[in-house]
């Protein structure tokens, strides 16, 4: 019987073969938070080039690994990385733009992370079947190629489970999960209640119950279908302005 997919360790098969079809520097980027009720949602690049050896051991869709073990890779990733960055967009501006356009915010802050040390991939590798990166006016593939001389990100190629497959993708969704944890770990110390040092924003039950008791906080969707306080009412929502912000790895 063959292998299960997700029994399978990632390799740079896929990477290769782009390489050879002439895409020489390439960004695997995947998302973590997006079905969060609390936080931001965080989208983790890893670049890597012809001269990049197999991924560290180990390596493989952030969700399949315990928090010990992601914690132990991110040294290993950074180092094995030619560049590597995590972008973030925050509950207000998910609220204020929807989840799908906070995502290209997200995505766009991580490759200006990788742009401030001179590294502009030729192509990205987007786990999913849907190009959330590329801004609707902007044409995909065709962009770097004079299709869309103004395009503000490289061309895009989408593939499903390439979380599981390409090591790129995989490494850069254990950057983005590790990163995003550490801020939800450190945004329980001021939020107690909600136990986002376990849930990490999601919806677990404890964290469900405490927004019945109490509602949301700032750090919370407000857009979305949150439980509401034991009153029916929840405290004034503070939306924070849609402005760049980006955080790297590490």
């Amino acid at each position: 019987m063959p292998a299960s997919p997700r029994s399978r360790r990632p390799s740079l098969r896929v990477e290769r073969a782009l390489q050879r079809d002439g895409h020489r520097l390439l960004a695997g980027m995947d998302e973590v938070g997006r079905g969060a009720l609390a936080g931001p949602v965080s989208v983790g690049v890893v670049v890597i080039d012809e001269a990049s050896r197999s991924a560290p051991r180990g390596v493989k869709d952030s969700k399949l690994l315990t928090p010990a073990n992601r914690e132990r890779l991110v040294p290993r990733i950074e180092r094995w990385a030619r560049a590597y960055a995590v972008g973030h967009a925050s509950a207000g501006e998910i609220d204020a733009v929807g989840i799908i356009a906070a995502l290209r915010l997200a995505g766009g802050r991580a490759l200006a992370g990788i742009a401030d040390a001179g590294i502009v991939p030729d192509l990205v590798i987007l786990d999913g079947n849907h190009d959330w990166l590329t801004a609707p006016t902007e044409v995909g593939l065709l962009a770097f190629a004079g299709g869309h001389p103004g395009a503000s990100t490289p061309p895009v190629a989408t593939r499903i489970k390439a979380d599981l497959t390409c090591s790129s993708v995989a490494a850069a969704s254990v950057l983005a999960k590790v990163t995003r944890d550490r801020m939800m770990v450190a945004l329980a110390i001021e939020h107690p209640a909600y136990g986002w040092e376990v849930n990490k924003g999601y919806g677990a039950p404890e964290h469900l119950a405490a927004l019945r008791v109490q509602g949301p906080c700032v750090h919370h969707r407000r857009s979305w279908r949150l439980p509401l306080g034991d009153d029916g009412t929840v405290t004034e929502p503070m939306v924070e302005p849609v402005v760049e912000h980006m955080e790297t790895a590490g």
